[in-house]
């Protein structure tokens, strides 16, 4: 079972999902109101029959950490494991990251202390797809590659955010990282080869991208990382694709890279719209089990909206195109809408509230007649009553220390406390 690992990349700070990554790693950061962006790729693993998985991060560790060991328990006649590993120090090198083969690099030995181990995918920890991964394998294998990258059709306009490659059959005979402007990747265009794979596809869609999904055979991993390069799609693939025999597999699903609060927000709410492009009723997505009640609606008017479980939402409620996750706690004649709202990591029993009343401190949760759009509420928030969160002003950016605004989306921090009567 060890011929197969994979490796899971945590990535950075997540400077462009801050302040979603002020207390937590990117991959901890939660999605469809029960879920945390881990799970994906995790879920995409177990059900590919991979069941030995590193996950490797630098920043902010400790909430990742608490949730793969409450979600991913294997017993103890399982040899399958699931473990976190954080960058250290070592006699090799005493540095952060430097970035993404530089990550696997410094955990080369972990893998490699697996004799049997024969492939290695390397994923990354902040994207929404389900994929097959054995598919994948077999194309690997039937075309004898060293090295396979996962491939997308994208429009023009996306290019800039990945690496761009050249196909000639299954073979990858040029690639360029996030080309910056039309002379960078002229000549990379070619609809007739996307068509030939993905007939029905928008003809815009002419650019072949790389998902950062990676699948190396044992000796081709060890070959490529014996350098100092610190990236895989600026340094090494290039390099690679000189010197082996490197695929590349087409892949046709859905797949969304939410680096961004915007690409954040969108796939969210896409998750809550009656025909979601990605479909957490079809996906078999795992997450931990909280044993949670079921959710309690007084009086809702709800419209394209995902409700998690555990929810209290009082009488006169309006919710629209909106995710609410876990432990929400929403007052009376609230409106809600193009919204995530994260919930709470617990209740407040009837003692915490007779604290919160003696020492004037909100209630976790939302308060009556408070307004919220295009915005997302981080967890264990304490809104207050007659709020409204809109950005009426339409500021594009505003950095502040109960919230944020980033590209006109309001984000309120984790922890938060806004009074009642705030106006955003």
């Amino acid at each position: 079972m060890f011929e197969t690992m994979a490796l899971i990349l945590g990535g950075g700070k997540g400077t462009r999902l801050y302040p979603l990554t002020k207390d937590r790693s990117k991959p901890a950061v939660p999605i469809g109101g029960k879920y945390r962006l881990i799970d994906i790729p995790v879920s995409n693993c177990l059900n590919s029959a991979i069941n030995c998985i590193y996950i490797v991060t630098q920043f902010n560790s400790a909430s990742l950490n608490k949730h793969i060991n409450q979600a991913y328990r294997f017993d103890n006649f399982h040899e399958g494991f699931i473990d976190i590993l954080a960058a250290e120090q070592s006699n090799e090198s005493s540095d952060w990251y430097q970035g993404t083969a530089d990550a696997v690099r410094k955990n080369l030995k972990h893998l490699l202390s697996f004799p049997q181990m024969e492939h290695v995918f390397i994923l990354s920890g902040d994207q929404i797809y389900t994929m097959d991964y054995r598919t994948m394998m077999d194309f690997h294998v039937k075309n004898g590659c060293d090295m396979t990258l996962a491939v997308i059709p994208v429009v023009e306009k996306e290019t800039a955010g990945f690496g761009i490659m050249k196909l000639d059959g299954y073979r990858v005979t040029d690639f360029i990282e996030k080309p910056k402007d039309a002379a960078a990747r002229a000549g990379y265009a070619n609809i007739n080869l996307v068509k030939q794979y993905f007939p029905t596809i928008n003809p815009q869609k002419e650019y072949l991208a790389s998902m950062g999904i990676y699948l190396f055979s044992r000796e081709a991993l060890i070959k490529i990382l014996d350098n100092d390069k610190p990236d895989f799609g600026k340094d090494l693939i290039p390099m690679a694709i000189k010197q082996m025999n490197v695929g590349g597999f087409l892949f046709d699903g859905y797949w969304e890279d939410v680096g961004t609060i915007e690409s954040f927000i969108k796939a969210n709410i896409d998750f809550a719209s009656d025909n979601p492009s990605f479909n957490f009723y079809e996906s078999k997505v795992y997450t931990n089990s909280r044993f949670l009640p079921g959710s309690r609606v007084s009086d809702c008017h709800a419209e394209e909206t995902l409700l998690s479980d555990g929810i209290i939402i009082e009488k006169g409620n309006k919710i629209k195109k909106s995710v609410i996750g876990v432990r929400s706690i929403i007052g009376k004649n609230v409106t809600i809408e193009g919204s995530v709202v994260m919930g709470a990591d617990w209740y407040e029993l009837p003692e915490h509230k007779n604290y919160n009343r003696k020492h004037q401190i909100l209630d976790i949760g939302i308060g009556d007649n408070t307004i919220i759009k295009n915005a997302i509420i981080d967890k264990n928030a304490r809104i207050g009553k007659n709020c409204r969160i809109l950005n009426e002003k339409g500021t594009k950016e505003f950095s502040g220390p109960t919230y944020n605004i980033v590209d006109g989306i309001v984000i309120v921090h984790k922890n938060a406390i806004l009074p009642d009567g705030t106006v955003i």
